[in-house]
């Protein structure tokens, strides 16, 4: 992409264990042929920011394959941050949390947990990416997928996080931020998170909320849409597709974005 245009693309990698229900049936080649098809996915693609949500680093169910590392080094991103908020130690051993991939410096990445249960746990990554034309801040979340009161809860929390960050850096300085991932939460649904969140952007400045009308679960039939990229209105949409992709259990959502002068 040239230095005004952006292409960003958001998946629920789920664990590399690909279209199966659960990555410990597999062996490591297995997940490393799951990844694999990942990275054809990237490569074709060619996505400037990639954010992954299931993705692990040191954990027994996927042979300990450090997933983003692989990603990053197959489909040749300069930079990458893991945000982990899911540990536990032990004989069987789980690390995983939300990604980023770049082809832009990752500054100030800073990950939280929506809880401490070593296992099962949801939360965001946030970074700023050094474009050429200055920082774009980004939030990769995860929300829990069976109480809509937690997410609603979840995006609250990611809200006055966002607040506390706007208030530190001053309206001048702060860019609003690119926010993305899996919302386990349909967009048509008033009372659940992905509404909730958009009633508070709607209070700032006119977001755009992407895809509109996508489904991405599952992906073989999809019939629910859970995954969505906000675009800031620093931003000029140039096309948005719901990829159809088998490479785990969600689709990717693929944005085309060029920056407003």
């Amino acid at each position: 992409m040239s230095a005004s245009r952006l292409r960003v693309l958001t998946l629920n990698i789920a664990h590399g264990r690909g279209l199966s229900p659960y990555q410990g049936w597999h062996s490591s080649n297995t997940i490393e042929r799951n990844l694999q098809r990942i990275v054809r996915l990237l490569l074709k693609e060619q996505p400037d920011i990639v954010a992954l949500q299931e993705v692990d680093a040191d954990s027994h169910w996927n042979r300990r394959i450090h997933l983003l590392d692989y990603l990053a080094r197959e489909a040749a991103y300069v930079h990458s941050h893991l945000g982990i908020h899911n540990r536990r130690e032990g004989r069987l051993p789980l690390a995983y949390g939300n990604g980023f991939l770049a082809q832009f410096p990752i500054e100030n990445p800073d990950t939280h947990a929506f809880g401490q249960a070593p296992i099962g746990e949801k939360g965001f990554l946030y970074c700023e990416i050094a474009l050429p034309g200055g920082h774009l801040p980004v939030v990769n979340l995860h929300l829990d997928f069976r109480s809509r009161k937690r997410r609603i809860e979840q995006v609250e929390r990611l809200i006055h996080y966002l607040e506390e960050r706007h208030s530190e850096k001053g309206a001048e300085t702060y860019f609003s931020p690119l926010i993305c991932g899996d919302f386990n939460s349909r967009s048509t649904v008033q009372r659940d998170a992905v509404r909730h969140l958009v009633n508070y952007l709607k209070g700032h400045c006119a977001y755009k909320l992407l895809p509109n009308g996508g489904r991405t679960f599952p992906s073989i039939l999809p019939t629910h849409g859970l995954d969505f990229i906000f675009v800031p209105p620093s931003y000029r949409v140039h096309q948005c597709t719901v990829l159809k992709s088998y490479v785990s259990d969600h689709r990717p959502v693929l944005v085309d974005l060029e920056i407003c002068d």
